[in-house]
This record gives C-alpha cells, sequence and structure tokens, in this order.
C-alpha cells in the first residue's frame, strides 16, 4: 500500500511517496499554495494522491516543543480535517518536531547550497516525516 508523506508550511507543501511495500519513503515534489486557500491545498494533494495512488496519507503535524498545539498545528488539523472529507482517505497526524531542522543539517553536511536547500527542503522533511512513519510501523 502507498504511503503519501506531508510537509506542510504556509506557503508550501513538500511531498513524499512510500514504495508500493511501505518500506522507503522517497521525496517527490514541493507544491506552492498559500494556506489562506485551503480547497486549493486540498486540490493540489489529491492531485498528488491520484497521481501515486496512494491510500493513506501522514501529515506532519508541527508540535511546539512542549508537545502543545500551537497555531500552525490547528491549520495543518483543518487541513487534515477537509482531506479526510475530500478524499475519503485515512489522514494521520505524525509530529514532525524538528523535521525540518534535521534535513536541514543534513542539506548543509551534504554542502548543498543554500540555494539549492532552498528547493529540496520541504521535500526532505516530508520525506522524513514519512520515513519515520513507515519505520514506526514496520
Amino acid at each position: 500500500m502507498k504511503v503519501i508523506g506531508l510537509d506542510v508550511g504556509t506557503k508550501t507543501i513538500g511531498v513524499a511517496v512510500s514504495d508500493d511495500l511501505g518500506w522507503t519513503a522517497q521525496g517527490v515534489t514541493t507544491l506552492m499554495w498559500d494556506e489562506e486557500h485551503l480547497d486549493e491545498g486540498v486540490r493540489l494533494i489529491s492531485q498528488m494522491v491520484t497521481e501515486y495512488s496512494a491510500e493513506k496519507i501522514v501529515l506532519g503535524l508541527p508540535k511546539n516543543m512542549n508537545g502543545s498545539l500551537g497555531e500552525r498545528a490547528q491549520k495543518v488539523k483543518e487541513l487534515a480535517e477537509k482531506l479526510k472529507q475530500e478524499l475519503g482517505l485515512p489522514v494521520l497526524l505524525w509530529d514532525e518536531r524538528l523535521s525540518t531542522v534535521a534535513a536541514q543539517k543534513i542539506l548543509i553536511a551534504g554542502d548543498v547550497s543554500r540555494k539549492k536547500r532552498k528547493k529540496v527542503i520541504d521535500k526532505l522533511a516530508a520525506c522524513m516525516i514519512l520515513q519515520n512513519y513507515l519505520d514506526s510501523i514496520n
């Protein structure tokens, strides 16, 4: 079963997809969006779900370091509910604390330029979120 992983920001959505067996995550793209237009985000994600034949969505939930949920987390929860209603697929919220920071460190360690990092950071964060989920179920 293919699973799609998403790292949702205010302007971008990083997208990763699992292999057919659900063992590995691969980053596939970064979608541009405006979080004020929730329906547009649902439409873009729906296209990705269809393109990759995903049967489940794992959505990174940006918790605060103390585990509480802030404004960003509430926006992600709204998107998750809308995706469940519109797509009829299971949508899991996954703690994504520090996923973008970890992705940034990996890219810096790989000597990736700042310009190139900006293009791939969200996709890599989505990949890390999805891989963490896959590791937890396998």
